[in-house]
């Protein structure tokens, strides 16, 4: 069994798919593709596709993973490319890489996230900023099937920061009116803090309150580096393993043996 490691996008219109219509999405195109899929057992067989830390319906994203497992060994790339061509535009699959390591889902332990705020002044989205990270703590509230609950938002933010004069963005930007760019690096906790319980959080230290939904994109997920304050590609350790190249019957032997 081969396992496949990809890494896709949630970009414009898609963004507002969720996690569920990208499950029919993407088995669908396994279909297509005729990628040799394992499969569970049991009465109700099912595609063996590990999904990792999906973004929240509604976030654009340029880093979700997922591993497949296969019954035939595939070129990583080609697979990649037939998948990417069996998929809407916009759910692009962009990297591929077989799995020689444990643990993907491990080493997803931060996100890199960028909030859009059309209409917000640079000046107001800065004074916001300052007054959330100066603050000890940040209670939030949210909605969910057991009712309301309370949280703190900012003990999970490893660094909030005023983004505007940046030109490093993937995401729009729009040019006649005012929009303030925020980056976000955030842990994945317990409970999770998503980018709309730190925009709850901006409101409720400095009431700011954008006049439109933010347009919110994951930029990268990975394992944060406490040294770098970086959030690491969850793949590179994938691409450096290097898989010994078999040795022919005896040469393991022949090689021990004194000369």
């Amino acid at each position: 069994m081969q396992r496949i490691r990809l890494r896709y996008t949630k970009r414009g219109r898609l963004r507002f798919t969720s996690h569920r219509d990208f499950q029919r999405a993407f088995e669908r195109a396994l279909r297509r593709a005729e990628v040799p899929m394992a499969y569970s057992a049991g009465f109700t067989p099912h595609p063996k596709v590990s999904y990792a830390n999906a973004a929240p319906t509604g976030t654009g994203s340029e880093a979700e993973y997922l591993e497949i497992a296969l019954t035939e060994a595939r070129d990583p790339e080609q697979l990649r490319l037939l998948l990417d061509e069996s998929l809407p535009a916009g759910l692009d699959v962009v990297e591929a890489v077989e799995a020689r390591t444990s643990g993907l889902a491990d080493r997803l332990t931060a996100s890199v996230w960028e909030l859009r705020l059309d209409g917000v002044e640079t000046a107001d989205a800065e004074r916001a900023v300052a007054a959330f990270n100066t603050a000890e703590t940040v209670e939030v509230q949210r909605r969910t099937k057991n009712g309301v609950r309370t949280f703190d938002a900012r003990s999970a933010v490893v660094s909030l920061e005023n983004a505007t004069t940046t030109d490093d963005s993937p995401a729009d930007r729009p040019t006649d009116r005012p929009c303030a760019i925020l980056r976000l690096v955030v842990r994945h906790v317990t409970p999770a803090v998503r980018p709309d319980d730190v925009l709850s959080g901006l409101r409720a230290v400095a009431d700011l309150a954008p006049p439109v939904p933010a347009a919110v994109t994951r930029l990268a997920q990975g394992l944060f580096d406490e040294e770098t304050g970086a959030v690491t590609d969850p793949l590179a350790p994938d691409r450096e393993a290097v898989t010994p190249e078999p040795q022919p019957a005896g040469a393991a032997a022949a090689a021990k043996a004194p000369a």
